[in-house]
């Protein structure tokens, strides 16, 4: 089918069906959506986590969550449920549909959804031949014979139909309001937002994406040792604990905002910090979006996640199991980041500061 009827199109459902950052390094691609196709309305089809991230996505006009049932983290429920939401998504009426992946993933589940909705225009990368499932498909060359950044992957499936853009950064726009908000709780915590400070941001969805809290610790004490920044943790509030704990542990003065930040806020704070510390998770392509230099501690789960367009350090220990893809470490050692030297980190971090201040 020719990629003509895509110009046609007024209502386009972007679909990517993971987390925070997965919806973030879609942006770009989503972009050139909207700039090629500018009488196109967009809405975000994806997870619950992932469909938060519309007030900071200007590119997007709306958002549906949805918990697949052939997604990792979807919680066990009916087939009625997603009866009923096949039913809602027909009634949308959508002209076209731009399945987002990872080569990992097929694209079959999400364009069967779209075909039986009647979505009529629906474009993928699929390994299968998908017959009429898909109206366009591109091949699927990862891994086998290239390995792409997930924002090139990306890019390249919407340039496909036409759609490209030459502002390839990623989005999230972080307001006024929450700038201010976060500015007033670090001077609650004793830290002032218009000086340099570290963000630290332990947590990650999956454990095998976590550096281990002991070198946490060990990272937090030589940085009050040879910087004189404050140090801010930020978590989730299933992970206040963890990070309580890695203060306590630490024994040195560590100001903490975990638990206390929404989104909008988290992103505020990456904005402000003079340097970010985190895991392979979405906070590092909030860092991405926002511009802060960032200290990736990046687990070799895939290759193909680092930091997008913005100073960076990227800490791994390489290991024989590198590119597993699994959430929980095969070996149960988590070497590719259990081999990082704290020293390493505080090196990375020092390197930054001297590209920014």
């Amino acid at each position: 089918m020719s990629t003509d009827a895509w110009r046609a199109a007024r209502k386009l459902l972007c679909v990517r069906l993971d987390s925070l950052g997965d919806v973030l390094m879609c942006t770009p691609a989503m972009r050139a959506l909207r700039q090629s196709l500018p009488d196109c309305s967009l809405t975000l089809l994806s997870s619950p986590s992932g469909a938060a991230t519309l007030p900071f996505i200007p590119e997007l006009d709306r958002a549906i969550s949805y918990a697949a049932p052939w997604m990792k983290h979807s919680n066990v429920h009916g087939p009625g449920t997603d009866a009923l939401f096949l039913a809602s998504l027909a009634g949308e009426e959508f002209d076209g549909a731009v399945i987002f992946t990872s080569y990992s993933q097929s694209a079959l589940p999400a364009a069967l959804l779209c075909y039986q909705a009647g979505i009529p225009l629906r474009l993928a990368h699929c390994r299968e031949n998908p017959y009429q499932l898909l109206s366009h498909w591109a091949g699927e060359p990862e891994p086998k014979d290239i390995i792409r950044h997930e924002v090139k992957r990306q890019l390249d499936l919407v340039a496909r139909i036409g759609c490209e853009t030459a502002c390839t950064q990623l989005s999230f726009a972080v307001s006024e309001r929450d700038l201010l908000e976060v500015t007033r709780l670090l001077a609650e915590i004793g830290v002032d937002a218009r000086q340099p400070f570290l963000l630290l941001h332990p947590g990650a969805s999956a454990p095998s994406r976590r550096y281990p809290p002991h070198l946490w610790v060990q990272t937090i004490q030589q940085l009050s040792d040879t910087l004189p920044y404050p140090i801010v943790l930020t978590g989730d509030d299933h992970e206040t604990a963890l990070v309580e704990q890695i203060r306590a542990d630490a024994g040195v003065p560590v100001a903490s905002l975990a638990g206390r930040l929404d989104l909008g806020q988290l992103g505020a704070a990456i904005r402000l910090a003079a340097v970010m510390v985190c895991n392979n998770t979405g906070p590092a392509h909030m860092a991405a979006a926002v511009g802060t230099p960032l200290v990736d501690l990046y687990a070799l789960t895939n290759p193909q996640h680092t930091p997008w367009q913005v100073p960076n350090r990227v800490l791994f220990h390489d290991v024989p199991c590198r590119f597993c893809q699994k959430s929980v470490c095969p070996q149960g050692h988590n070497d590719c980041l259990a081999g990082i030297d704290p020293a390493r980190v505080v090196a990375a971090v020092r390197s930054l500061l001297h590209v920014t201040l």
